[in-house]
């Protein structure tokens, strides 16, 4: 995967760490199952698969999941609330997590190399996303973000029809498992402050700058 000059290199230390960790991941999966569905057994009948697998990114590995519907979860490994997020997929979905690929993460694995690489700004991969409708609403907004612009809160809570929704569309975003598929990193805070973000500030940082780059000129809106 080709990347344009200076997107590698700052990261690049980064992605020699995942390297040598590269060996263990199918380890780091198993207890990461372990810990989302208290050590469950082999595959039991009546149970809906949900397959996961890790996939290397410029910004650290993710974690991906999918169901045969599309893509549910989509976390850097080290978001602190990668497992909880797990569980609710597992009781949402009654699933099985099951370590490997299936079409759409294979699909998502490929929009991201084109993603990365600057070639591509709209994910096409289909979503499996269990929500209220108020978050799966919210969800589907940020969506509509353009490549390399930004909202405020409050103008994704006009747009959700209610001006008054702001801290409740900040918890939806919140509540968002499917990371630059879904583009929360595109929502911003008061005068343009990055506010907060699973991924870790930095890395929203470098997510903007980058799309800035390649798209429009990113617009700052005030709260």
């Amino acid at each position: 995967m080709a990347f344009p000059p200076g997107t590698w290199n700052a990261w690049n230390h980064l992605n020699l760490e995942y390297m040598d960790l590269i060996n263990s991941d199918n380890l780091e999966l198993e207890a990461l199952i372990r810990a989302a569905t208290d050590g469950q057994p082999n595959p039991k009948a009546g149970k809906t698969p949900l397959y996961i697998t890790r996939l290397p990114t410029p910004l650290r590995p993710m974690t991906a999941c999918a169901s045969g519907r599309g893509v549910c979860l989509l976390e850097f490994a080290d978001n602190k609330r990668l497992v909880r997020e797990l569980q609710d997929l597992v009781k949402h979905l009654e699933a099985i997590v099951l370590p490997e690929t299936n079409p759409h993460l294979d699909q998502l694995q490929q929009e991201l190399d084109a993603y990365f690489a600057g070639k591509l700004k709209s994910f096409s991969v289909p979503l499996h996303t269990p929500g209220t409708a108020f978050q799966r609403a919210a969800w589907e907004i940020l969506r509509d973000i353009p490549y390399g612009e930004t909202r405020s809160y409050k103008q994704q809570a006009i747009a959700s029809g209610n001006p008054k929704a702001v801290r409740a569309v900040a918890a939806a975003n919140g509540q968002n498992r499917v990371s630059i598929v879904i583009p929360c990193h595109r929502v911003i805070g008061s005068y343009g402050s990055l506010t907060g973000y699973g991924g870790g500030l930095d890395r929203k940082r470098w997510l903007l700058d980058f799309e800035k780059a390649r798209g429009t000129q990113v617009r700052l809106f005030d709260d």
